[in-house]
């Protein structure tokens, strides 16, 4: 991409104080398509069709790592010669490839028609595809679209796509409710399940759930916990909806898990008592495991790239219960709605930076030389030339990093280069 604004900018907004340094240039980052690797997963009666390239199927079918005999809930119909030189209705292909592939996976129920970035797809009108669709279809599949494009989205944006095509089909609700907002892992959505049945909140509802076409409903006494901070326009959705929006740091590591499962509990009226005899034994279990990780990680510089918009949740994780020390912050998208919680338990001599241009922070990390450097793929390889130690940021996506349970293992992520030097090292 082109340099939009070729000097990055320290600037003051809304309530926090904080300067944010704005970068816009070069970006290196995947697309929303990358979204599917875990929705896909999530959604077992669902199915993602992308409408791209070659490329777009490379992409998506590198990422997902699955095996060419397995029948998976993804797919991509590509563009050929015929459809570019106009010898074919790119419509009518369309709504030919949707039939035939529902005929063929007929325990599909959600079709996601999935926009990607080649012009010839931008001219496509999905939305008015999926309505077409749904003429055709309903009530047996019903079709619903969104953009992957990595014009429109990086990274974790593709779930915030998928999940706001949710909100105008779910009906109304008056009753009381705790909504969590975001992909979950089976095993850690069961988990807060759990958790929140023992503190005596009953009426709780995953989004995503594991089913598409179970669309959960919404109202005024509906709460929303956001789960993951990247599903800003979603939650704002929601909000639109009457909902109301409970604000607290996200649940990774044991004191980020507690914050997130004290808010609901203040707002359901679960006594403090109640709260420390229901956690108690979880939090205590998760302090330990992460007592293991910290002699690797104490005292140690930290660099985080703009990639997924975890970084300033992880980046209070590692600070605040490791002990890591942070040079800089560096986000995507900094949606202060869904992250303002966490800004504030950053400490404030960080460079806190929004946005990417990519020459200008890889001469940062280099003059820092920071002893970790959280980045995508394909900058990890080329900074590890250079004797740089990092982490691939994609990792912190693809795994269950949510939750006490998992405290230990997020930590032994950011321990594990650390560790395989020492072994390498002669």
């Amino acid at each position: 991409m082109s340099n939009l604004h070729d000097i990055p900018v320290a600037t003051r907004s809304g309530c926090d104080e904080r300067p944010v340094l704005r970068e816009r240039g070069q970006r290196e980052v995947f697309c929303g398509l990358t979204g599917i690797v875990w929705l896909h997963r999530k959604l077992q009666d669902a199915f993602f069709l992308v409408v791209g390239s070659r490329t777009c199927a490379h992409l998506i079918q590198s990422a997902a790592g699955v095996m060419i005999f397995a029948e998976p809930r993804f797919g991509t119909a590509i563009l050929t010669d015929r459809d570019l030189a106009g010898m074919a209705d790119a419509n009518d292909e369309l709504d030919r490839l949707c039939v035939t592939l529902l005929e063929r996976r007929p325990e599909i129920r959600t079709l996601f028609l999935v926009g990607s970035c080649p012009s010839e797809v931008i001219k496509l009108d999905l939305a008015r595809a999926a309505e077409r669709l749904n003429a055709r279809l309903l009530p047996q599949v019903r079709v619903l679209s969104y953009s992957g494009s990595g014009i429109e989205t990086t990274f974790t944006q593709g779930e915030d796509a998928a999940l706001r095509t949710f909100v105008p089909l779910m009906p109304h609700t008056d009753a009381r409710q705790l909504m969590v907002v975001g992909c979950l892992p089976d095993i850690v959505e069961d988990q807060f399940r759990r958790q929140f049945e023992q503190l005596g909140i009953a009426d709780v509802v995953f989004l995503p759930g594991r089913r598409a076409a179970d669309v959960p409903a919404i109202g005024p006494n509906t709460d929303l916990l956001p789960a993951q901070p990247f599903n800003g326009d979603t939650v704002r959705a929601l909000v639109a909806r009457g909902a109301r929006l409970l604000r607290a740091p996200y649940p990774f590591g044991a004191e980020g898990t507690t914050a997130w499962l004290q808010a609901a509990a203040r707002a359901w009226g679960v006594s403090p008592a109640a709260f420390d005899a229901v956690t108690g034994p979880a939090r205590a279990r998760a302090e330990t495991a992460l007592a293991r990780q910290r002699p690797l990680l104490a005292g140690r510089s930290l660099f985080m790239l703009p990639d997924s918009q975890l970084e300033p949740s992880l980046a209070r994780f590692l600070h605040r219960e490791l002990g890591m020390r942070l040079i800089e912050v560096g986000t995507p998208f900094l949606d202060r709605q869904m992250v303002s919680e966490e800004l504030a338990l950053l400490p404030d001599d960080i460079v806190l930076s929004e946005g990417q241009h990519l020459d200008r922070q890889l001469d940062r990390v280099r003059a820092a030389r920071p002893d970790l450097t959280v980045c995508g793929l394909g900058l990890a390889n080329p900074l590890e030339a250079e004797g740089l130690a990092t982490k691939w940021s994609i990792e912190l996506v693809f795994s269950p990093i949510h939750g006490y349970d998992q405290a230990g293992d997020l930590a032994e992520l950011f321990a594990r280069p650390f560790a395989r030097r020492a072994r390498l090292a002669v």
